[in-house]
């Protein structure tokens, strides 16, 4: 709605304007002080409002640049990684096959990096030791049993994370490891609880 060589102080529908004015030339209701807060600008001055337009001003170029845009019209999520997450974390239960095969397969890794994390801690274990303890460490594989059961990572993404070197020898020694786990179960129980999971559908929201 506005010429590129134009400033935001120029859209007349907006209370951005009153944010810019000095306090004598504004209305009376209208309080700056949060707002200018919440960008870290702690006083009503000459100096302070140039700085909360200079930002406005930044972020407005920021969201024309090409590969932001691109970000809006093809992805899923537009924000901080840290956002994007916290998310994903919320929407774990709720994602359904209408949503993108991308976004599933987001949410399973941020799902299966949160496994990781309470098996290490449980264990009392750093990231290193999933590198340098031995392909079919009970403990590794008891982890990518659980990553297994609860998401939906293939086998290549599960022996790849917890370095259980190739994908066919995980396999293997996933078999192995329920079988001397669960000695007394049919092979179909053991299984039960690795078996592949559905595709998910590929369709974008």
């Amino acid at each position: 709605m506005l010429k590129a060589g134009e400033r935001l102080l120029a859209y007349p529908w907006s209370s951005f304007g009153a944010y810019l004015a000095a306090p004598e030339h504004r209305m009376r209701w209208v309080r700056v002080d949060r707002l200018l807060g919440e960008h870290g600008i702690q006083k009503d001055t000459v100096a302070g409002r140039r700085q909360f337009e200079e930002r406005m001003e930044r972020r407005r170029a920021a969201e024309t640049d090409p590969a932001i845009l691109r970000k809006m019209q093809r992805g899923w999520c537009l924000g901080s990684e840290r956002f994007k997450k916290d998310l994903l974390r919320r929407m774990e239960r709720h994602l359904g096959a209408h949503h993108s095969g991308e976004l599933h397969r987001e949410a399973a890794r941020v799902k299966a990096e949160r496994i990781i994390h309470e098996e290490l801690r449980r264990r009392g274990w750093k990231e290193l030791d999933l590198k340098e303890r031995r392909k079919n460490d009970p403990d590794k594989l008891e982890i990518a049993g659980r990553l297994r059961r609860e998401t939906t990572l293939t086998i290549t993404d599960i022996a790849a994370r917890v370095h259980l070197g190739t994908s066919k020898g995980a396999n293997r020694n996933l078999h192995g490891y329920l079988r001397r786990s669960h000695p007394t179960a049919g092979p179909n129980k053991r299984w039960q609880s690795i078996k592949r999971q559905p595709r998910q559908s590929t369709n974008r929201p």
